[in-house]
C-alpha cells in the first residue's frame, strides 16, 4: 500500500534534476567538427544510400536493432483506468527504464493520443520501420486484441502487448511449478478465471497450449460466469463460454483446483477458499489488494500454494521476468514476431531457474535468508542474474526453431557471454574465474563450515560445480544449519577435526607439523594438540593432498589464519617472503593492490619481490601487469626514505626484468590517469595506459586504500589474494558476504590449477625471465 511519504517520495523521484527517467546518449564521437560532419551532413548521406537499396542494412548503420517503442493511448494505466496519453507516459518512461537496466534494451515511448482503434493502429504502423520491436502497453480490452492483431499483420518485427501476454507467460511459470509440487497433472485440473480482460484471456489461451482443458476452465467477468445462454458477450469472451449450470464465483470455485484472480480485492472470501479441491493453487493478482490476501489465505488453508502481484507476499507475479528477456531474445535473432513457440519458451524457462539454488546477491536484495524451490518460491525474483541467460536463449532457440528468426544464433556460449556483457552482471574478470574454475573444479577446504555464509556459498559452488567443498566443522551443526536454512549440500563432505574418527589423520599431521618446526619451538604433544583446531587441520588437508586449496579466516583475525598456513604449508621455493593482493573490480577493468595485508614495512628487496609475485599472479588472469610502485612522490619531486626505496626497487626492476611493464615512485593519480603521465613524464614505461597494479611501500598506506575504496565505493573487492604459497591458501575478510566467498573460492581454484602446472613442470617460472 502507499502512504503519503511513499507517494510524497515518487513525486520527487520523477521531478529531481533532470525530470523523468530517460535520456538519449550518443554513441559515437562527436567532439570536433569532423565527428559531426560524420554524424550528420554530407557523411550521413552514405548510410542512407546503403539503406535505401537493401533496408536490411538498417540493422548495420543505425541503432534499430536494439531499439524498442513502448505505446500507448492511456486508455487503461495500471489501475488508474482511462486517464489520457499523456498522463501515462511516466508509465511508460518506467517500461522503457525496465527494458534498459534488464535486458540493455534502447527505448522511445510514445504516447498516442488516439481512442479510435483504426487509427492508432494506422499510427503506430506508420512509424514502426523505426523500431526492431514495439511493446504496446495499457491499451483497454477488447480493443487491444485487435490493435495487436492488425499491428504485427502490417509489420515484420516483434509486437507484444505485454499486460496480455506478460501476465500470461509468468503465471503459466508459476502454474508449471505449482503442479510440480501439488503433483498434479495441468490437463486434469479444474480452472476458475476470475476476471475477463486482456490479462485473464491471454492468460487463459496460454494455459490451454500448455495442456488445459478449455472443459475444464470456468471464466467470469463482472457479471457472472460467461455462460452460452448469456446475451452480453462480445466475440473475445464468446471463446470461453460453458454450458455446466454456474452462475456465480460460488458455483465455480467449488472443488477448482486453481483460481486466477484478475478482478478486484477481497471477492475469494475465506468460505471460497476452503470449497477448493486439496493443495489449492491460488494467483490473486489484483492490485494493491489481492482478491485475498496472503495472510488470510494461508490461514485458511494451509496447503494453498499462493502468488500475488505484491512484492512483499511470496510468488510476486511480475511482468519484468519477462518482458525485457522476450524481446531480448526476439530482437537477437530479428523474429518477424512473437509466436506462441516463443511464449512457451520463456514459461518454461522461468519455470525451470526457480527449482535451482538461488545466487546468493538475490537472498540479499530481497533481505531474505535462503530462497528456495518450494510453496513460497515457485517464481524467480527480478534481480536474479540469471535471468537474461535464460530465457533471452530459451526465446531466442524458439524463434529459430518455428521459422521466424532472420538472424539465427549458432554459438550459443558466445551468445550467452555477450547478454551478460550487456548487463555488467558480473565483472569480466570474475566471469573469467567462473569459467575457468568450472572448466577445472578443484576441491576446497571451506574451514569456517559452522557459519551460514560459507555454507550457501559451499551450495553455490557445488550446484554450479565451480569447486568440490570439503566442511569443517561439527558434523551436527553443520547438519542443522542445513536443515534450518533448507541448503543442498547432498554428497558434500563433512570433516569434523577433533572427532574420533580423524584421531589417525590428527597423528598423521601431528607427525608432519613437528618435523616442520620441530627446531622451532614445536613438540609432537604441541603439534597434536594443534590439529583439533580448523587453522591447523585445514592446511594439513592441502599440504597432504587430502585436498587442492583452502578458504578460511570469515570468523578469526587475520593473523591467526595466515600464520598456521605459512607453517604448514610454506613459501613456494622461489619466494623468500609471501605477500598479499586485492583485486578492485572497477567498470574500466580490475586494478590490483599489494602489499595491503602481510608485510608492514618490506625492504627495497622485498619491494622487488612483492611487486614480482603481484606481476605473476595478474598474469594467471590472462592480463598483462602495468605495475606502479606508488608513493607521495613523482619521480623524484620529495626526498624520504619510502620514496627513495621505492625509487631503487625500480631501478632493480627496469635492469633485471625489462619485458615487465612497471615504473615508479609516483603518486597514485599519475599512475591511473595516461594523461597526466604523458603530459608529464613522458620517459614513463607506463605510458600509454593506466597502471593495473599499485604496490604499496608500506602495509599501512595499502591497507587503509583498500579499505577505504571497500567502503566508499560500489567497486567490488576479491581478497586478500596469498601470493608466494607453496599451494593454494587464501584467507577471507571477517563478515564476508557469500559473494565474497564465492568469488575467494574461485581464486583458490585457479590457484590450484597453478600449483598442478607447476608441479608438472608446465608452468616452472615464477617470475619474469630475467636479464
Amino acid at each position: 500500500m502507499m502512504d503519503k511519504l511513499f507517494r510524497k517520495d515518487a513525486l520527487t523521484y520523477h521531478a529531481e534534476g533532470r525530470p523523468g527517467k530517460l535520456e538519449v546518449i550518443p554513441t559515437k564521437p562527436y567532439s570536433t567538427k569532423r565527428d559531426l560532419s560524420l554524424a550528420y551532413s554530407p557523411g550521413v548521406a552514405d548510410p542512407c544510400l546503403k539503406i535505401e537499396d537493401n533496408p536490411d542494412d538498417a540493422y548495420l548503420y543505425t541503432g534499430k536493432g536494439n531499439l524498442v517503442a513502448v505505446i500507448s493511448n492511456g486508455t487503461a494505466v495500471l489501475g488508474l483506468g482511462d486517464i489520457g496519453a499523456l498522463a501515462g507516459k511516466p508509465v511508460m518512461e518506467g517500461k522503457g527504464l525496465l527494458f534498459k537496466i534488464f535486458a540493455d534494451i534502447d527505448v522511445f515511448d510514445i504516447e498516442i493520443d488516439l481512442k479510435d482503434p483504426q487509427k492508432f493502429i494506422d499510427t503506430v504502423v506508420a512509424i514502426a520501420p523505426t523500431f526492431g520491436g514495439i511493446n504496446l502497453e495499457d491499451i483497454k480490452a477488447p480493443e487491444c486484441f485487435e490493435i495487436e492483431r492488425k499491428i504485427q499483420e502490417a509489420v515484420d518485427i516483434p509486437i507484444m502487448h505485454d499486460d496480455q501476454h506478460g501476465t500470461a507467460i509468468i503465471t503459466s511459470s508459476g502454474l508449471l511449478n505449482a503442479l510440480k509440487i501439488n503433483k498434479k497433472k495441468i490437463e486434469d485440473i479444474r480452472v476458475v478465471v476470475n476476471g475477463a480482460g486482456a490479462s485473464a484471456i491471454s492468460c487463459t489461451r496460454l494455459y490451454i497450449k500448455l495442456g488445459a482443458k478449455p472443459e475444464n476452465i470456468i471464466m467470469l467477468d463482472s457479471r457472472g460466469v460467461l455462460r452460452r445462454d448469456r446475451k452480453d458477450l462480445n466475440d473475445i469472451k464468446k471463446q470461453f463460454v460453458t454450458d455446466h449450470d454456474l452462475y456465480t464465483l460460488e458455483d465455480a470455485i467449488d472443488g477448482a483446483d486453481m483460481f486466477l484472480g484478475l478482478s478486484k480485492g477481497g471477492v475469494l472470501k475465506k468460505e471460497l477458499l476452503k470449497k477448493m479441491a486439496v493443495n489449492p493453487i491460488v494467483f490473486a493478482l489484483a492490485n494493491p489488494t489481492p482478491e485475498i490476501t496472503y495472510e488470510e489465505a494461508v490461514e485458511t488453508r494451509e496447503d494453498v500454494i499462493m502468488a500475488t502481484g505484491r512484492s512483499d507476499y511470496p510468488n510476486q507475479i511480475n511482468n519484468v521476468l519477462g518482458f525485457p528477456f522476450i524481446f531480448r531474445g526476439a530482437l537477437d535473432v530479428r523474429a518477424t514476431h512473437i509466436n506462441d513457440e516463443m511464449k512457451l519458451a520463456a514459461s518454461y524457462a522461468l519455470a525451470e531457474l526457480a527449482t535451482e539454488p538461488v545466487p546468493e546477491q538475490v537472498n540479499v536484495a530481497y533481505h531474505a535468508t535462503n530462497f528456495s524451490f518450494g510453496k513460497d518460491y515457485i517464481i524467480p525474483k527480478p534481480f536474479d542474474p540469471r535471468l537474461i541467460t535464460r530465457l533471452a536463449p530459451a526465446v531466442a532457440k524458439a524463434a529459430i526453431k518455428s521459422g521466424i528468426a532472420r538472424k539465427p544464433i549458432t554459438d550459443w556460449d558466445a551468445y550467452r557471454e555477450s547478454l551478460v556483457k550487456k548487463l555488467g552482471i558480473t565483472n569480466p574478470l570474475v566471469r573469467q574465474l567462473r569459467f575457468r574454475a568450472m572448466a577445472e573444479p578443484k576441491s576446497v577446504v571451506f574451514a569456517d563450515a559452522e557459519n551460514y555464509k560459507m555454507l550457501k556459498a559451499a551450495e553455490f559452488v557445488n550446484n554450479q560445480k565451480l569447486a568440490t567443498p570439503i566442511l569443517l566443522g561439527k558434523e551436527e551443526i553443520i547438519k542443522r544449519m542445513v536443515r534450518e536454512h533448507d541448503l543442498d549440500i547432498k554428497g558434500v563432505e563433512i570433516i569434523d577435526p577433533s572427532s574420533d574418527k580423524e584421531t589417525g589423520r590428527r597423528e598423521q599431521f601431528a607427525k608432519v607439523l613437528f618435523n616442520k618446526r620441530q627446531r622451532k619451538g614445536i613438540t609432537y604433544k604441541t603439534a597434536l594438540e594443534r590439529m583439533v583446531h580448523r587453522n591447523y587441520f585445514a592446511p594439513m588437508l592441502v599440504e597432504n593432498g587430502f585436498a587442492d586449496a583452502m578458504v578460511s579466516g570469515l570468523t578469526n583475525n587475520y593473523p591467526n589464519t595466515i600464520k598456521p598456513a605459512i607453517e604448514v604449508i610454506g613459501r613456494k621455493n622461489t619466494a623468500s617472503l609471501v605477500s598479499g593482493m586485492y583485486i578492485i573490480n572497477t567498470k574500466e577493468g580490475p586494478v590490483f593492490f599489494a602489499d595491503c595485508t602481510v608485510n608492514k614495512n618490506p625492504t627495497t628487496e622485498e619491494l622487488v619481490e612483492i611487486t614480482l609475485q603481484t606481476a605473476y599472479a595478474i598474469k594467471q588472469f590472462n592480463l598483462t601487469p602495468r605495475v606502479a610502485l606508488v608513493t607521495y612522490s613523482n619521480f623524484g619531486s620529495n626526498s624520504g626514505r619510502v620514496p627513495d626505496s621505492a625509487k631503487d626497487a625500480v631501478k632493480i626492476l627496469h635492469r633485471d626484468y625489462p619485458d615487465l611493464i612497471v615504473d615508479g615512485e609516483m603518486q597514485a593519480n599519475v599512475a591511473l590517469n595516461p594523461e597526466l603521465m604523458e603530459e608529464n613524464f613522458p620517459f614513463s614505461k607506463l605510458v600509454g595506459g593506466k597502471a593495473n597494479a599499485l604496490v604499496f611501500p608500506y602495509l599501512t598506506a595499502g591497507n587503509i586504500a583498500y579499505k577505504l575504496l571497500q567502503e566508499m565505493s560500489d567497486f567490488e573487492v576479491i581478497g586478500p589474494i596469498i601470493n608466494g604459497m607453496n599451494k593454494s591458501v587464501h584467507i577471507l575478510q571477517m563478515g564476508s558476504t557469500v559473494q565474497e566467498i564465492i568469488n575467494m573460492v574461485m581464486v583458490a581454484v585457479i590457484d590450484a590449477q597453478c600449483v598442478l602446472r607447476r608441479e608438472c613442470d608446465e608452468d616452472k617460472d615464477f617470475f619474469f625471465k630475467k636479464k
